[in-house]
């Protein structure tokens, strides 16, 4: 069982950072912080430079902790939050990644409430300094996770006519 949750945290928790890598840099094929805004902006929501920033450390930040194992349930917290606005996204698109759709965030945030809530091994960074997270801990990050990924859709999201007025003003120009 060890081993199996060692190779999950680390390929989700690396997937996870480097898509996070994608957003603000040119590495790992991303097109740079404005390429990240840009994204955003497509995707209709509001904050800029914030927002990406702040998307993009969300997902470095907790798959490489996930990765190590340390501080799991608060790791998969934070990257259950950023994906389940990646799920708002990509909704209308349907299931299937294959028309763009939410199949890939979804799982994501399956293999996060997982892992947080079966711990992350005994190679893990959490196990090495003797921490062992109560199962009302894992159900509060992940309730945690989802409602801020939801708020921040509320909160960040353009409404359909900030988007047509803001189309229209590009459009004037």
């Amino acid at each position: 069982m060890d081993t199996g949750l060692l190779i999950l945290r680390v390929v989700v928790g690396l997937l996870i950072a480097g898509h996070g890598v994608q957003k603000v840099s040119f590495r790992l094929g991303g097109h740079g912080l404005a390429g990240g805004i840009e994204e955003f902006r497509h995707d209709g929501f509001r904050g800029g430079s914030l927002t990406a920033l702040a998307a993009g450390a969300g997902q470095i930040g907790s798959g490489l902790f996930l990765a190590l194992g340390a501080l799991t349930p608060m790791a998969a917290m934070v990257a259950i939050g950023v994906m389940t606005v990646a799920i708002t996204v990509k909704w209308q698109q349907g299931l299937w990644v294959q028309n763009d759709g939410y199949e890939y965030p979804l799982v994501l945030v399956v293999v996060c409430a997982a892992v947080s809530f079966t711990g992350s091994g005994r190679w893990s960074a959490d196990h090495a300094i003797g921490l062992d997270w109560p199962v009302w801990l894992s159900s509060a990050t992940i309730a945690l996770g989802l409602a801020s990924g939801l708020l921040t859709r509320l909160v960040l999201h353009r409404s359909t006519t900030e988007e047509r007025t803001t189309a229209d003003a590009r459009t004037a120009d």
